[in-house]
């Protein structure tokens, strides 16, 4: 069946807008469809694209209160239906080629109260006239500016709706790749997609830009506006381009929180076009994942780059290019293959010749045929481990758990590592073994322990991490330990491990469940930058059922640690997200309090709410986090008490706990606002009272006599193992 044109652009545009979430920038090209039949269609936003023909006359729905058209091709004249609209509050008609006579219909029957606005934007057109009385009233704000109607002298005032500031509205976002909006969109050649270069050097310069879909999937920051330019100089850099080159045409959070943006790459001063060798290597640093590492923008993924106009035919040459090289690694893999089955067949025969003269032992046999590569992490043999553990001696043991022995390593090059070393009842099948490598080798994220790589001979298993030079959050908080942290550096592991968890349960695919949350799985690099760690295959999150639906939650055996246990999830063996909310409010008790979760009979969660319930609070707070403001202090207790409520639903997200969180850190007085300094420092000032005479309502607490703004104090850190 062949679609008509109307119906087979609504359909693209339909498209676009689950791909894209916006119908803004998606590159659609043609005249705009009937949007008549949406019976409560409010809003519409086809700007930056390539829309062309003029405006349809059918009426929109009466609640219609946006329109925004800008920065089309659209011709002809501006519909009268547009007066028909009560609800209207902004009709955006900028940088088209619209001509013609403007109807004062469209603000003169509107009935205006003493809060409603009307912003109507023409400019960069070519409209003529006005037909009926301009008198526009207070509530109305008009834009003319660059329009033949500017030059006439017989419309009254119409010079006060002509200048380039005229109604500038602070609150409006603006996305304009016009400078300065001096240079009429007239001058610039339409064919082959031209347009100015927003900061070029050379004032209005045209060029033939390259179009980019990008997103960042975790980024550790919640705000863009004041990361922007760090953002640009990020990208410019990674393809060795100057600042000027690169334009952020929009930008929108999405769920995750994941930062969405459309990107414009413009060719260098002089040059309309990129050549075709600069698109190959432009292209080729965006798919190969070659842009430098980046803790504040975190990993991000190409999600299109559209070659239109000049560019449109290097698509056949580089999907070749691309069918090449895909040729090459499938021949590859299957020479591969094939080695390996020779290799299997060869072993096999060896092995039942010499099985008679070979001792068996149990964690002494030869690695399975089954093996897999995986990007960027490293296959080890046992041989490079028992060197860099000098045969894993005690003396690198740095700790010990239910799954095994964590053990200090040093490498053949130099890099310390942490090797987890399997005991023999937590052998995994090796299949689901390298399912749990392939799993963990996508988790990427600051505040999760990076996997370097894994080791499976020998009839071992062990994975390696990097290593975390400053130990646990328990050993921090643990009475041997002889630094003592302060409230701030606190505050600030606890959002870098809120993130690492709200990662693992709205960005890691599939989803993850963590399950065992406590301060001991809350590791710290040389920077006190929390790690989560513990996290695997056997506490993936519920996946779809045959009929697409999605449990909320996963009946398993009950796995965890005493007193960070969720006592819904221990009732009812159904583990959700809420279940590490509650583990992750106990570490936060223990951060505040420095107690562990069960000690001498009595439970943390308890105590503590007895004690805020009685007013007492700060007297069970640590002596040891120095002098911090009380409010803070009251904020984040309300906020660890919230995730320890009983009933799940009762509990936060963890989207709140970090937004919670991130307020609670933007309440602490700065002395250090640099955005890449993960060594933040807070300026405390200190108050001579004790606990036992200090208020909760003081703006500042001191914990002790101690004074102090730094992040720690104390002397050398001195931790015994456990």
């Amino acid at each position: 069946m062949k679609l008509g044109p109307h119906l087979a652009h609504l359909l693209k545009i339909k498209c676009c807008f689950w791909y894209c979430r916006s119908v803004r920038n998606c590159s659609l090209q043609g005249s705009i469809p009937d949007f008549s039949r949406i019976a409560n269609l409010s809003y519409l936003d086809l700007s930056w694209n390539q829309l062309s023909g003029s405006i349809p006359q059918n009426k929109l729905s009466n609640n219609m209160t946006t329109i925004i058209l800008s920065h089309n091709r659209l011709n002809g004249s501006i519909p009268k239906n547009f007066s028909l609209l009560p609800s209207l509050q902004k009709l955006s008609l900028e940088n088209n080629f619209l001509n013609g006579s403007i109807s004062t219909d469209i603000w003169q029957n509107k009935i205006f109260n003493t809060t409603s606005r009307l912003v109507i934007d023409l400019r960069n057109n070519s409209v003529s006239n006005i037909s009926g009385a301009f008198e526009p009233p207070v509530n109305v704000t008009l834009r003319f500016q660059s329009n033949p109607i500017c030059s006439s002298t017989s419309i009254r005032n119409i010079g006060k709706y002509c200048g380039p500031d005229f109604g500038a509205d602070d609150d409006e976002p603006s996305n304009s790749t016009n400078p300065s909006g001096v240079c009429p969109i007239h001058a610039c050649p339409t064919d082959n997609y031209y347009e100015y270069v927003p900061a070029s050097p050379k004032p209005c310069f045209c060029a033939s830009p390259l179009r980019i879909g990008y997103r960042l999937k975790s980024p550790s920051i919640s705000y863009f506006d004041p990361y922007k330019q760090l953002f640009e100089s990020y990208v410019t850099s990674s393809l060795q381009l100057d600042l000027y080159q690169l334009w952020i045409d929009s930008y929108f959070w999405e769920k995750g929180p994941r930062l969405r943006m459309y990107l414009k790459l413009f060719p260098v001063v002089g040059d309309n076009t990129f050549n075709e060798s600069e698109i190959l290597r432009i292209s080729e640093i965006f798919a190969s994942w070659e842009f430098q590492g980046s803790h504040l923008f975190g990993p991000y993924e190409l999600l299109n780059f559209t070659l239109l106009g000049p560019y449109s035919h290097l698509n056949p040459e580089m999907k070749g290019k691309r069918q090449s090289k895909g040729v090459v690694i499938a021949c590859i893999v299957a020479a591969g293959a094939f080695a390996a089955f020779v290799s299997s067949i060869a072993t096999i025969l060896i092995t039942r010749r010499r099985a008679k003269y070979q001792k068996i032992l149990s964690r002494k046999r030869l690695s399975s045929s089954l093996s897999i590569k995986v990007d960027g992490v490293k296959s080890f043999t046992f041989r490079e481990m028992t060197s860099a553990t000098n045969n894993f001696d005690t003396s690198t043991q740095v700790g010990e758990g239910g799954y095994g022995s964590v053990f200090r390593g040093i490498l053949a090059d130099k890099t310390v590592v942490a090797i987890k070393r399997a005991k023999v009842g937590s052998l995994q099948g090796q299949k689901e073994f390298l399912t749990e490598i392939e799993l963990l080798s996508r988790l990427h994220h600051r505040n999760l322990v990076v996997l370097l790589g894994y080791c499976d001979e020998e009839g071992e298993q062990m994975l390696i991490y990097e290593f975390m030079p400053n130990g646990t959050l328990r050993d921090w908080l643990s009475a041997k330990c002889k630094k003592n942290l302060k409230f701030g550096a606190r505050l600030g592991i606890a959002l870098g491990a809120s993130k690492g968890i709200l990662y693992l349960h709205t960005e890691a695919d599939p989803p993850i469940f963590h399950r065992d949350i406590k301060a001991s799985n809350i590791l710290l690099d040389s920077k006190l930058t929390a790690k989560v760690a513990d996290f695997g295959l056997s506490r993936l999150a519920p996946v779809q059922d045959d009929e697409g639906l999605l449990p909320n939650h996963v009946s398993t055996m009950v796995k965890g640690t005493p007193g960070y246990l969720d006592p819904e999830y221990f009732l009812t063996r159904k583990m959700t997200d809420k279940s590490d909310v509650y583990s992750l409010g106990v570490v936060f008790l223990e951060i505040l309090t420095g107690m562990h979760p069960i000690s001498h009979g009595k439970n943390i969660v308890r105590e503590v709410k007895m004690a805020h319930k009685s007013g007492v609070m700060f007297s069970i707070m640590d002596k040891n986090m120095g002098s911090y403001p009380s409010e803070c202090a009251e904020k984040m207790v309300e906020l660890a008490l919230k995730c320890c409520q009983d009933k799940p639903e009762d509990r936060p997200s963890m989207l709140e706990v970090v937004r919670t969180l991130e307020t609670i850190l933007q309440m602490m007085p700065y002395t250090d606002t640099d955005p890449l300094d993960n060594k933040a420092s807070f300026s405390e000032t200190t108050s001579s009272a004790s606990f036992s005479n200090t208020r909760s309502g003081d703006l500042f607490i001191s914990s002790s006599n101690v004074s102090g703004g730094d992040l720690i104090s104390g002397v050398t850190l001195n931790i015994t193992p456990r």
